[in-house]
């Protein structure tokens, strides 16, 4: 689907005409530039490359350099390709946050903050609160039985344990954009998105 590479800024909360309070997300949505433009014709398929965020030349290889110059743009930090552009864009067009409509639903993927090695209560919601009586007190946050001895005599594969948790990629669908302001390329859409502060997220219509 069509979207754009965005930042996330942030979380506030927006009153609705009922004043009821809504927490909201907000994006950095572009502006991106294209920078490649892939054709069926040469590539197998149609899509869109969109390049965010200036990065310095000097932490940058001659390849991407080269890269960069054929869109006559600065080198970018993120790309990412898109599809299913209903306007025509050519290399070097800039895509600003007017590409979405308040009102409509986007979906947002991103990174999710990571957690390192966690329990199953927090990595699974196990309940975690045995008998506290019948003299049991050091195994409050325990997962229990893993499997039976003689049969199977093993454990089954995919079975909850504690183990690393976060940082993977995350998609959260059917967010609804409450308020776009053009001149700060911001994209207030309503709930959470995966990440942290600063990190990259893509919004896809």
């Amino acid at each position: 689907m069509s979207g754009l590479i965005g930042k996330k800024v942030g979380m506030t909360s927006l009153y609705d005409s009922n004043g009821k309070n809504i927490p909201c997300t907000v994006i950095e949505a572009g502006p991106c530039v294209v920078t490649q433009v892939r054709t069926k014709d040469i590539d197998g398929y149609e899509a869109l490359q969109l390049g965010f965020d200036d990065k310095s030349e000097k932490n940058s290889s001659k390849a991407a350099m080269g890269h960069f110059k054929k869109a006559n743009t600065p080198v970018k930090r993120k790309l990412v390709e898109f599809q299913n552009f209903s306007e025509d864009y050519k290399l070097g067009d800039l895509i600003t946050v007017e590409h979405f409509l308040e009102g409509e639903f986007v979906d947002v993927s991103g990174i999710s903050k990571g957690k390192g090695f966690q329990g199953v209560v927090k990595r699974h919601g196990f309940a975690g609160v045995g008998q506290a009586t019948h003299g049991q007190h050091n195994r409050l946050r325990a997962p229990g039985s893993i499997g039976a001895a003689s049969y199977p005599a093993r454990v089954f594969k995919g079975m909850r344990m504690a183990g690393q948790t976060g940082n993977e990629n995350v998609q959260v669908q059917n967010l609804r954009v409450i308020k776009i302001v053009l001149e700060k390329n911001l994209l207030v859409i309503k709930g959470c998105v995966p990440g942290h502060k600063n990190s990259y997220v893509i919004i896809s219509k």
